[in-house]
Order: structure tokens, then sequence, then C-alpha cells
């Protein structure tokens, strides 16, 4: 099975944009997305969705940082 990061707005619908990266394991794909992060939210990427195959990982992942 592919990992691929799901793109988002802040309401969990989808963003188009940049090409999703596919990956071969979880780690890879949680590595890539601690790199680039801040790329996607440049590209209006507001949170992500973690799909192996189709598969939801997990959901709904806000790239900004958390209000105190």
């Amino acid at each position: 099975m592919m990992w691929q990061w799901r793109y988002e707005n802040a309401d969990g619908s989808p963003v188009p944009g940049p090409t999703a990266e596919e990956f071969s394991n979880q780690s890879d794909a949680e590595s890539w997305l601690g790199e680039n992060w801040r790329g996607l939210l440049d590209a209006g990427v507001e949170q992500v969705t973690l799909l192996e195959g189709d598969d939801v990982v997990y959901a709904g992942m806000s790239l900004r940082a958390a209000e105190q």
C-alpha cells in the first residue's frame, strides 16, 4: 500500500494545488510533512489527512500552530 497526504481547507474540503507525494511507509510520509508543512500552508493548505491506500489513518491535522 502507498501512503499519501490529502490536502484540505479548514472545513475538510480538498485543496487543488501541489501534487500529492506518495510514500512507501508512514514514517517517510510523516517526515516529509515535517519538512514541507510551511510550503503547503503558504500554498493554501490548512490541514491534511493521511491515507494508506483508500483508508484514512488520521484526518484533519491542522498545519497551523495550536493557539495558547
